[in-house]
């Protein structure tokens, strides 16, 4: 599976995840862990995956942070925080669609990558999260074989490298007779009974 494929299944998840989540949730808090933000909430995180879905298309297009962002101080989510999110999702969705060179750079605030390995990081980000806004709020879900698939192809392989930087935590022991599911997110140090 290409990283660009893997993106847009994973993105697809934590879509079907914050289509979820209602405005009684916006309040809940998240673990510290998941946010820069002091006391954070699952709105926040919520204006978090925003921002990101809104610097997909600049991110593509080669540009950074370093050239400016008029998306920080804005208000992306309005009075219709998932509906507003469902936009910045589709217009994402559509600049991934419509082609991108996968040799192109794109330029995180932490660095230069291809956009093969970008790909491969906006997806780790995205499904990952899925999965645990999923679990902290209850909502039955599941990744897709598709995307696990993806994960253990590329993510996988770097996950001791994204240890040490701090992305991911210790990984767990899998329960005796885990899925794939589980494998992966023990590997990975997310896994929650």
């Amino acid at each position: 599976m290409e990283t660009d494929q893997l993106f847009l299944a994973a993105d697809a998840e934590l879509r079907s995840v914050i289509d979820r989540i209602t405005p009684k949730d916006f309040d809940k808090p998240v673990p510290a862990a998941w946010s820069q933000t002091p006391n954070p909430t699952i709105l926040d995180i919520l204006k978090a995956h925003a921002y990101d879905e809104a610097w997909v298309p600049a991110v593509i297009g080669g540009a950074s942070v370093a050239d400016g962002d008029a998306l920080r101080d804005r208000d992306l989510l309005g009075d219709d925080p998932i509906a507003a999110y469902d936009t910045l999702n589709d217009a994402a969705t559509a600049t991934v669609q419509g082609g991108v060179d996968l040799e192109a750079i794109f330029r995180f605030q932490y660095g230069d990558y291809p956009a093969r390995e970008g790909f491969a990081h906006l997806a780790m980000y995205r499904g990952f999260q899925a999965w645990l806004i999923a679990k902290h709020l209850s909502i039955p879900f599941h990744l897709s074989a598709e995307t696990i698939a993806g994960m253990n192809e590329h993510v996988v392989p770097n996950a001791e490298e994204w240890r040490s930087f701090g992305v991911f935590p210790p990984a767990i022991d899998p329960p005796a007779g885990a899925d794939d599911q589980t494998r992966l997110l023990c590997i990975v140090g997310f896994w929650i009974p």
